[in-house]
C-alpha cells in the first residue's frame, strides 16, 4: 500500500465522523479507530464521534469494537472528510478472531489507566442471576472493587466508601444502585449501551467524588424499525420497546421491569413484603448532520414491609435534556440540563416512627471536545450544581406513637466547576494526559446554624474517657441564599504511558479530587439510613491524592491480556462516628461526627482470554483500607485511642473470576466465582452487670472481621433456533446462585441463650442457593 505522507511537512486534513452498529442505528461508544500507516489511533467519545486530523494522502482505517464485525477501508484524504461508519453485530463467536493489524495497541499506547469498559456484549456473556444479567455483578468481578457484604448496596472501590462513586446513568446522578438489598441492579441491561468505570487517573471532566466514577448511557432506540423485546423470569419480569420517531431522524426507547415476588410471599401467609419496579426512557432527534437532541429519564421504586418490625422504601429519578453540536470536524460540543432526585423513607413500628429524607440536585453540564492536531486534542467545560436537602421530615406512624410530627432543617449548597484536559502525544512512545479542574462549593440559607463553644460540636469528657454531643451555646439565623460558608479546591490530574512496544506499556497517574457531599449511614441501627449531607464547617470536604503505577501487556496479537496495577491513596477529613452515634431524626448531624483521615494501598492483577470460544477473566487484588481520627489535642485519645484501624470495606484479598463458554451455537455457559476477605467487624470481649442489666464491652474498633465471603454462580442460555431468520427470537436462560449454598455472613449477632444463659453469636445470611429460569424474547 502507498501513502503520500510528506511527513509533518504537510498540512493536516480532519476524518470525522459517527460510528453506529447497522442493525438499530444506536452510536457506537468506544470504537477503536485506528490507521495503520501513520500509527494514529483514537475511540468514538460518548455519542459515537471520532475525530482524527492526519496529513493528506491514502490511508487504510480500521474499525473495531466487542462483539461487532471489524470494518477495513481504505480511504483517500485530500480536504476535511465526514465519513460516518455502520458495524455489523456478530451473531455467534465461535471462531478465533482474526486481528489483521493490532487494535490493541492504540490501548497499550493511551495514557489512560485504572479504568475498565465493559460493553453489553461482554456482560450478557456473564452468569445470569435469576436468569437476568446485571450491570453491577459485572462491575463487582474487576480488580479493585468489592461490596462490604451480602446485601450490602452499593460498592467499595480501592478502599474507599459506598458515597465516593459518583454513579452516573446518561449524565444524571444515581445515588442509590440496587434494588432487593443489592441482588439486583437499577441499571436494567435491556436498555444499556456502555459503561466504564475510573478508579484512578480520572479525567478533569468529572468530580465531586474521591473513589471512582461510573460512567453509563442508555440505547437510543432503533430509527429504522420498530421492536419489542423482553424476559419473563421467576423473581422478575422486564419489556423494552423501540423503534422510530421519524425514520433515520428520531427514535425512542422505553423500558420497565418490576418484580412480584411479594405475591408468591401472599399465597404463603406471609405478611411481609419486598418489591421494586423501574421505568427508562429516551428520545432523540437528529436536526441536521451538525444538532442533535435526546431527552431520557429514570424512575425506579424499592419497597419492603416487615410486617412486625419496620418498613422500608426508596426512589430514584432523573431527567435530562441534552444537545449535541458540531461546530467544524474537529470541535464537538454538548450541553446538559438535569434534575435529579432520590427519596429514602422509613417506618420504625415498635418505635412509632415515619421517618422521610431526600435529595434533589439541578445540574447545568457544558462540555467541549476540541482536536487540535494528530498529535493534541483538548476537552473543556464547565459544571453547575445546585442541591437543595432534607435531612428528615418525621411524622408518628399512628395516634398511638409517642413520637411528635418534626420537620428537621433543610439545607441547600451550590457546587461548581470549571476544568480542562489535553490528550497529547509527545513521541511515538509516550504520550499523556493531563488536566486541571477548580471546584468551589458554597453552603447558602435559609437555615439556623448552632454554635459551640470553641467551635467543637463534639466534646470529649475526660471522667468517662468518651465523646460526647456538643451543647449550643446559642444559633445563627442565615437567610435565603446567604452564604454560611465556601471551600475552594484546585484539583490538577496528569496520567503517563510509556509504549516499550505495541504489545506493552508501563503507565502512572495521579490525581487529586474533592467531595463535598457525604452519606451519613449507619448500620448498626435497626435499619440502614441514608442521609445526605453538604460540607460545612464541621463537616469538611473529603479530599483525595491518589498515585497509581501499572504494566500492561498484550499476547498473541490481543488474544490475551495482562493488567498489573499498583495504587496509593490518603484522604483528609474523612468522617468518623463517635461510638454510639445515633442518627435517626438527628437535627444536629455535627454532634456525633468527626474528621479523621483515611488510607489505601494495593496490588491489582487483571489477565483476560479476549477471543476464541472460551473468554472471560481472572482477577485478583491485594489491598488495605485503613482510618484513623486522632485526638484533637493532647488531652483527647481520637476515636480507637487514635490508632489506624480496618474501614468498614477494607478487604484484603479479593478474587474473581469470570468464564463464558460457547458451548454449541444453541447452548452457551457461564460461571462466576467470588472470594472476599470478610468484612470488617467490632466484637464485643466481655461483659458486666450493670443493676441487672448485662452489658456488653467492645473491643478495638473493626478488630475482627466477618467470615470469608465466596460463593459460585453457574448459567446456561438455550437458544432453540440461533439460525432463525423470523422476527421472533427467544432464549431460555437457567441459573444457580450460590450453587454449593455458602452461608455467607451479612453479620454476626451476640445474644445471651435463654435455656443455657450463656453468651453465643449468631450467623445472620440472606442468601442460601438461589436457581432461577427466565424466557427472553425479542420481534
Amino acid at each position: 500500500m502507498t501513502i503520500s505522507l510528506g511527513a509533518h511537512a504537510q498540512e493536516n486534513v480532519t476524518l470525522s465522523g459517527i460510528i453506529t452498529a447497522k442493525t438499530n442505528t444506536e452510536t457506537v461508544i468506544g470504537a477503536s479507530i485506528f490507521i495503520p500507516e501513520a500509527k494514529v489511533s483514537t475511540v468514538t467519545d460518548a455519542y459515537g464521534f471520532y475525530s482524527i486530523p492526519l496529513p493528506k494522502g491514502t490511508y487504510t482505517i480500521v474499525i473495531s469494537y466487542v462483539g461487532f464485525e471489524n470494518i477495513e477501508e481504505s480511504i483517500v484524504l485530500t480536504e476535511n472528510t465526514r465519513k460516518d461508519f455502520s458495524m455489523l453485530e456478530k451473531s455467534k463467536m465461535l471462531d478465533e478472531v482474526e486481528i489483521k493489524y493490532n487494535s490493541s495497541a492504540s490501548n497499550i499506547q493511551k495514557p489512560e489507566m485504572s479504568v475498565h469498559k465493559l460493553s453489553i456484549a461482554t456482560i450478557k456473556k456473564m452468569p445470569a442471576v435469576m436468569g437476568e444479567v446485571d450491570i453491577l455483578k459485572a462491575i463487582l468481578q474487576l480488580p479493585g472493587v468489592s461490596t462490604a457484604q451480602e446485601g450490602a448496596t452499593g460498592f467499595n472501590v480501592r478502599g474507599g466508601s459506598v458515597d465516593g462513586n459518583l454513579i452516573m446513568l446518561d449524565e444524571a446522578v444515581v445515588y442509590n444502585t440496587s434494588h432487593l438489598f443489592g441482588f439486583f441492579s437499577v441499571f436494567n441491561a435491556d436498555v444499556i449501551k456502555d459503561l466504564k468505570l475510573y478508579k484512578g487517573g480520572i479525567p478533569a471532566q468529572f468530580g465531586g467524588r474521591t473513589s471512582s466514577v461510573l460512567d453509563i448511557y442508555q440505547k437510543e432506540g432503533n430509527n429504522k424499525e420498530y421492536h419489542v423485546s423482553g424476559g419473563i423470569g421467576a423473581i422478575s419480569s422486564r419489556l423494552l420497546a423501540e423503534g422510530p420517531i421519524v425514520k433515520d431522524k428520531g427514535s425512542f426507547v422505553v423500558a420497565g421491569r418490576a418484580s412480584y415476588a411479594h405475591l408468591f410471599l401472599k399465597l404463603a401467609n406471609n405478611d411481609n413484603s419486598i418489591s421494586f419496579y423501574d421505568l427508562n426512557a429516551k428520545l432523540n432527534y437528529k436536526i441536521n448532520d451538525n444538532n442533535r437532541i435526546y431527552l431520557s429519564g429514570y424512575f425506579g421504586k424499592d419497597k419492603m414491609d416487615f410486617s412486625n418490625f419496620f418498613n422500608n422504601n426508596y426512589s430514584n429519578s432523573f431527567f435530562n435534556l441534552r444537545w449535541n453540536h458540531l461546530f467544524s470536524e474537529n470541535f464537538f460540543s454538548n450541553a446538559s440540563i438535569i434534575y435529579s432526585k432520590y427519596n429514602y423513607g422509613l417506618k420504625i413500628k415498635f418505635v412509632g416512627i415515619d421517618w422521610a429524607s431526600d435529595i434533589h440536585n439541578y445540574n447545568f453540564k457544558y462540555n467541549f471536545s476540541h482536536h487540535l492536531s494528530d498529535k493534541l486534542s483538548l476537552n473543556y467545560g464547565i459544571n453547575f450544581i445546585y442541591y437543595q436537602f432534607n435531612p428528615g421530615t418525621i411524622k408518628p406512624i399512628d395516634a398511638t406513637s409517642p413520637i411528635n410530627a418534626d420537620q428537621i432543617e433543610q439545607k441547600y449548597a451550590w457546587e461548581n466547576a470549571l476544568y480542562i484536559s489535553a490528550d497529547q502525544k509527545l513521541t511515538d512512545k509516550i504520550s499523556l494526559n493531563y488536566g486541571l479542574r477548580y471546584s468551589y462549593f458554597r453552603r447558602l440559607g435559609e437555615q439556623n446554624v448552632n454554635n459551640y463553644a470553641n467551635d467543637q460540636a463534639v466534646v470529649f469528657n475526660p471522667e468517662l474517657q468518651i465523646y460526647e454531643e456538643g451543647r449550643p451555646t446559642g444559633v445563627t439565623h442565615y437567610n435565603k441564599n446567604k452564604k454560611i460558608t465556601d471551600f475552594g479546591n484546585l484539583e490538577p490530574r496528569l496520567a503517563i504511558s510509556y509504549a516499550i512496544n505495541d504489545d506493552q506499556s508501563i503507565k502512572a497517574s495521579y490525581n487529586r479530587m474533592s467531595q463535598y457531599i457525604h452519606l451519613i449511614s449507619n448500620t448498626a441501627s435497626v435499619s440502614p439510613l441514608d442521609i445526605w449531607a453538604p460540607s460545612d464547617q464541621y463537616l469538611k470536604p473529603e479530599i483525595l491524592d491518589q498515585f497509581a503505577l501499572g504494566y500492561f501487556r498484550n499476547f498473541s496479537n490481543g488474544k490475551y491480556s495482562l493488567e498489573t496495577e499498583a495504587f496509593y491513596k490518603k484522604t483528609k477529613n474523612k468522617a468518623d462516628y463517635i461510638d454510639g452515634a445515633e442518627l435517626i431524626a438527628r437535627k444536629a448531624i455535627e454532634q456525633v461526627l468527626l474528621n479523621g483521615e483515611a488510607r489505601a494501598y494495593g496490588l491489582e492483577v487483571m489477565l483476560k482470554k479476549n477471543t476464541g470460544k472460551l473468554t472471560g477473566w481472572l482477577s485478583y487484588t491485594l489491598s488495605k483500607a485503613e482510618q484513623r481520627t486522632p485526638g484533637r489535642n493532647a488531652a483527647e485519645p481520637g476515636i480507637n485511642n487514635g490508632n489506624w484501624y480496618r474501614a468498614n470495606y477494607d478487604k484484603t484479598h479479593n478474587l474473581s473470576l469470570t468464564a463464558a463458554y460457547q458451548l454449541t451455537k444453541k447452548w452457551s455457559l457461564g460461571a462466576l466465582f467470588t472470594y472476599q476477605t470478610g468484612k470488617a467487624a467490632t466484637y464485643p470481649i466481655g461483659k458486666y452487670q450493670y443493676q441487672g442489666i448485662t452489658i456488653a464491652n467492645y473491643g478495638a474498633r473493626n478488630a475482627y472481621s466477618l467470615p470469608a465471603y465466596h460463593h459460585l454462580d453457574l448459567s446456561a442460555t438455550f437458544t432453540p433456533k440461533p439460525d432463525s431468520k423470523k422476527r421472533w427470537k427467544s432464549e431460555w436462560v437457567f441459573s444457580i446462585y450460590n450453587i454449593y449454598n455458602r452461608s455467607n455472613a451479612a453479620a454476626i449477632m451476640f445474644e445471651q441463650n435463654r435455656e443455657t444463659g450463656l453468651s453465643e453469636a449468631k450467623r445472620i445470611s440472606i442468601f442460601g442457593i438461589v436457581p432461577g429460569v427466565t424466557y427472553n424474547f425479542k420481534f
